[in-house]
């Protein structure tokens, strides 16, 4: 599916590839002792859709991490990517990692599955601060302060709830998540997303299919590690497995996800009995 007609004649990608910097004084810890880290001294992103493929451990998620915090990119999460002691691995492998960027991003973030919920209560959590300012200069100022002030909180509050509804957490977690990344995303962005099928429906991957469709229109750049066979059908997308080392090209039909689907779905029988 590499090079399919739907991105002929749109800007080349922000981030088209890293390679190792000269020098380093690589740590004997996580995540340098991995065969994918200690062997891929590059890996080329040159494509504006870019998968990484393979099977868990193979160290596809520990790589977009690095990848994510070397751009110094915000986290939607509880905690900022700078901050969170769950990717404290990942800003060791960034400081190691020389960017190839041909064009900077207007807009962009990194996003793994696992944090959705965190991101909601982080939502839920400002917007009741902004409430709770707009109440207390009600209280305590008076005249056009008060009311420039009040509007003023009011105002980044209803944009709050105009992106993403007055109770972030009213849907159902897929309604949610999907709802989520469509309000974030903005034309001339560089994305990075870790599994964002985990709380999909096949109907709603294919939603977020046609979301990514659309956005690649708008000059953004996809980079997700995934082992969805939907989203790897994206037309143009360069797939990377990560099951050999260092990581190499491969066609959608050519993907382990894909191949294993496909010969369940020819024979299912037999795998649930060897389940």
């Amino acid at each position: 599916m590499e090079g399919a007609p739907a991105l002929q004649g749109a800007p080349g990608p922000f981030l088209s590839g890293f390679s190792r910097k000269a020098g380093f004084r690589v740590p004997r810890q996580f995540p340098f002792n991995l065969p994918l880290i200690q062997k891929s001294k590059s890996l080329d992103l040159n494509a504006k859709a870019v998968f990484f493929v393979g099977d868990n451990g193979s160290g596809k998620s520990t790589l977009l991490e690095g990848l994510a915090a070397a751009l110094g990119f915000p986290s939607l999460g509880s905690q900022d990517l700078s901050r969170d002691p769950s990717l404290a691995h990942a800003r060791l492998l960034a400081g190691s990692l020389r960017l190839s960027r041909a064009r900077i991003p207007k807009n962009g973030f990194f996003f793994r599955a696992e944090d959705y919920f965190g991101y909601v209560k982080r939502l839920a959590f400002e917007m009741e601060a902004l409430k709770e300012t707009e109440e207390d200069f009600g209280a305590r100022l008076k005249g056009y302060g008060r009311r420039l002030a009040m509007g003023s909180a009011r105002g980044q509050r209803a944009a709050l709830e105009n992106r993403y509804g007055g109770d972030p957490d009213a849907r159902s977690h897929g309604e949610g998540f999907l709802h989520m990344i469509q309000a974030r995303l903005r034309p001339g962005g560089l994305y990075l997303m870790d599994e964002p099928e985990a709380p999909l429906s096949p109907l709603r991957q294919l939603a977020l299919l046609g979301i990514l469709k659309e956005m690649l229109l708008k000059d953004c750049q996809f980079i997700i590690a995934t082992h969805s066979p939907i989203l790897t059908a994206l037309p143009g997308a360069r797939i990377l497995d990560f099951n050999s080392v260092p990581p190499s090209p491969i066609s959608w039909e050519e993907a382990g996800q894909v191949r294993l689907l496909k010969a369940f779905l020819n024979n299912p029988a037999s795998y649930a009995d060897k389940a």
